[in-house]
């Protein structure tokens, strides 16, 4: 196992930077493929969620796989490298099972314990799958990972540590009262009918709002969640998104998550809502303010650097505080709540009088200073244990070919030597025949039986990768054979389940080469 992780988080960058380096859809697709076109990497997926982009691939060699993985980030990002490299980590082989594993307890959350994270790995894994980029290392992991996750969740109670961003958020926005009271009979507006806006949207219902809105670029998935809403006992219905800003003059909170390249709510937007004058939006922007601007890439200042080491936790440090948002005293008219990365809601809409808006900057900020539940340890040693069980598991799996090997050449041994007998003893009978056939496999498998689990048991400590080399030396097995047992014994394919009813959909990382052809 030679699994590598690079990339940048919350922890280890400032969300001006996370906004700018997101990955839309497409832009997963093509780094991926890129990553296997590339030299060092057998197989890749990549999580990216609205504070954190991660890229795992199983490379060959670790520096050549650190400068790759780097590099194409930053040309899919749109963040040059020299700016995007201090903020890069990096997580290799029994760190990197350990960084996954944390971030799917909900450990490395921007709010600790929430468990959104969960569903974010499961696409991440059938991203991968879909693109035939995932194989053996990287579903065994994240399959791992979320079995991990819900152990984590169902063992402890991480879940009072932790909450969604969507309650965190509206917690935030309400300053300090209860949720429900705040919330109750308020009107709300949601845009966005993805997995977020939809768990914004039954957050909303379920703290008690008198009315939920549903905006959406796509009409049916927004008339399909207003739906929802209304069987689950809230009052729903669903707009289309040229009426958003007509029914921004009639709630009292919006929020927003969509996977738009550009704002969704500009300044003058919620000024024009709100029935301020155009002075007013104009006084809230600062000199030099320019909303949602995305950089390119240059491809000429693409140079590798060794800046790579894990600086997650010092550059998190190094991040200036910022104030939250809303702050200024004034009653709120309109509460804002933007969960998109990159944002929806231009930021400058917070200096406007009446306005409080609360953003994943500001969340940042204030979980920062959240008090951390006493299961938080309970969870890292499930984690510690599994990292250990899931890399002893993974060595002990490299040896097995080559101990399947030396069976099938055993095997062979005795049906040579079988047939070899009959053809100097041609008076056997059949009975007779079966009987010494039995007696010359029970004697070469009771031979082989305390070496072969003996040396399972070694690889599969620490350092242990060796014995698979001593192994086909000692019996001078063919490379080739063993390479053979190999690929015979491969992922399942589609549609197989693995454990706890996951799907194992899953190609080895030849398929994936051959899917890139």
């Amino acid at each position: 196992m030679s699994l590598l992780v690079v990339g940048l988080s919350h922890r280890s960058a400032p969300v001006s930077v996370l906004e700018r380096a997101s990955l839309s859809v497409e832009a997963k697709a093509k780094l991926l493929q890129d990553t296997l076109a590339s030299e060092p990497a057998a197989e890749a997926t990549v999580l990216a969620t609205c504070n954190r982009i991660e890229l795992y691939a199983d490379v060959e060699k670790f520096h050549a796989g650190v400068a790759e993985l780097s590099t194409l980030l930053a040309q899919h990002s749109g963040v040059g490298l020299e700016e995007l490299t201090p903020y890069l980590y990096v997580h290799y082989e029994d760190r990197a099972v350990h960084h996954l594993f944390s971030v799917a307890c909900g450990l490395d959350s921007m709010v600790v314990g929430e468990g959104q994270i969960l569903g974010q790995i499961k696409d991440a894994l059938a991203l991968g799958q879909e693109l035939h980029t995932a194989g053996r290392l990287i579903n065994d992991l994240f399959q791992q990972a979320l079995r991990v996750g819900k152990r984590a969740h169902s063992e402890t109670g991480i879940d009072r540590a932790g909450q969604s961003l969507v309650t965190f958020g509206l917690e935030q926005l309400a300053a300090g009262a209860p949720v429900a009271e705040w919330a109750a009979g308020k009107r709300a507006l949601v845009i966005g009918a993805g997995s977020m806006s939809s768990l914004a949207a039954a957050t909303l219902v379920r703290v008690g709002v008198a009315e939920v809105v549903v905006a959406n670029r796509t009409a049916e998935r927004a008339e399909r969640l207003a739906e929802i809403l209304n069987q689950s006992g809230g009052a729903a219905r669903a707009v289309p998104m040229d009426e958003v800003a007509q029914e921004l003059t009639r709630v009292d909170l919006a929020i927003s998550c969509t996977g738009a390249t550009g704002l969704v709510l500009t300044v003058e937007d919620v000024a024009t809502a709100l029935g301020l004058d155009a002075a007013s939006a104009a006084g809230a922007i600062e000199p030099g303010h320019v909303p949602q601007m995305r950089h390119e890439a240059d491809p000429n200042s693409l140079e590798l650097h060794a800046a790579w080491a894990d600086n997650g936790e010092a550059a998190a440090q190094a991040q200036p505080r910022i104030r939250p948002l809303g702050d200024s005293g004034q009653a709120v008219r309109l509460a804002l709540l933007d969960l998109a990365m990159p944002r929806d809601i231009d930021g400058a809409a917070h200096r406007l009088d009446g306005v409080r808006l609360v953003d994943i900057e500001s969340l940042a900020d204030a979980s920062a200073d959240a008090p951390m539940a006493s299961d938080v340890d309970q969870v890292r040693g499930i984690v510690a244990d599994e990292v250990a069980a899931f890399g002893a598991a993974q060595r002990a799996a490299q040896i097995t070919p080559t101990v399947v090997a030396l069976r099938s050449m055993a095997a062979d041994v005795v049906t040579n030597e079988v047939a070899r007998l009959e053809g100097r003893l041609p008076g056997l009978d059949a009975k007779q025949r079966a009987e010494i056939t039995q007696t010359v496999r029970r004697v070469v498998d009771k031979l082989l039986h305390a070496p072969t689990v003996r040396v399972k048991q070694l690889a599969s400590e620490p350092g242990g990768a060796g014995y698979a080399d001593a192994l086909r030396e000692l019996f001078d097995l063919d490379p080739q054979t063993v390479a053979a047992v190999s690929r015979a014994d491969g992922p399942k394919g589609a549609g197989d389940s693995g454990p706890q009813g996951e799907t194992n959909d899953t190609t080895g990382a030849e398929s994936a080469k051959r899917g890139r052809a």
